[in-house]
């Protein structure tokens, strides 16, 4: 046999090899789960399940939120996907908080969050509350609030009404920080129809006092184990 036929059969063998059924092709490598940086593969990981898919809201509020965005930074998204909220059904998603994304990656959620759902440009002439009480409220001072504001869909003594459950189920108080309460009284959730800070009485707006003084007579309602722990953070 001459050397070209040897070199033939060679070639043969190995081209047969690489096209077997079955064989991996050049650009079917695994990436590691520590390596992946698509922002819809981390938010259908990590986030979906509780904010919906496309961030339309499920059993925590949406993502997909103008106003939402427009209140939260980003160093308070970063933050809370992050560090998670101790105490509350939001888990720490950050290995250096005991999750399972590296820094790179939480940075890559929060910047597709920001780059697919804000709009900058949508809030320009309205005086939105701050993300973040700047005093403390006045717990029955916000039961005046909340019968102006709230009580004509949540019900008089926030137990639920003709348009919304409880607000003050102890389940569900127990498992939300006074932020996230806050959040959406400025927010609303409007994908259950729950209004913003604008639209609850028509042509008159919450103050920043009465939306901490609502957050902290809700705060009140907490089972008492958690008032005398000073309440979820």
């Amino acid at each position: 046999m001459t050397w070209r036929a040897v070199l033939l059969i060679a070639a043969m063998a190995v081209w047969a090899c690489n096209g077997a059924p079955g064989r991996p092709g050049a650009d079917s490598a695994v990436i590691p789960p520590n390596r992946v940086l698509d922002f819809d593969v981390l938010y259908a990981s990590n986030c979906a399940g509780c904010h919906g898919a496309n961030g339309a809201g499920g059993l925590a509020s949406r993502l997909a939120d103008p106003l939402y965005l427009a209140i939260a930074d980003d160093a308070t998204i970063r933050r809370v996907t992050a560090e998670g909220v101790p105490g509350t059904a939001m888990p720490a998603f950050a290995q250096s908080a005991g999750g399972l994304l590296t820094a790179e990656q939480v940075d890559v959620v929060v910047k597709g969050i920001r780059e697919r759902w804000a709009k900058p440009t949508m809030f320009l002439d309205v005086e939105i509350p701050t993300y973040a009480a700047r005093a403390p409220g006045d717990a029955p001072h916000g039961a005046n609030a909340y019968a102006v504001f709230c009580a004509s869909c949540h019900g008089p003594a926030g137990r639920g009404g003709p348009r919304a459950g409880s607000i003050v189920d102890r389940a569900y108080l127990t498992m939300v920080s006074d932020q996230s309460l806050r959040t959406t009284v400025i927010a609303g959730r409007p994908e259950m129809g729950a209004p913003d800070w604008r639209s609850n009485v028509p042509g008159q707006p919450m103050s920043p006092e009465d939306i901490s003084d609502v957050v902290a007579w809700l705060a009140e309602q907490r089972p008492a184990p958690m008032l005398a722990a000073g309440g979820i953070k």
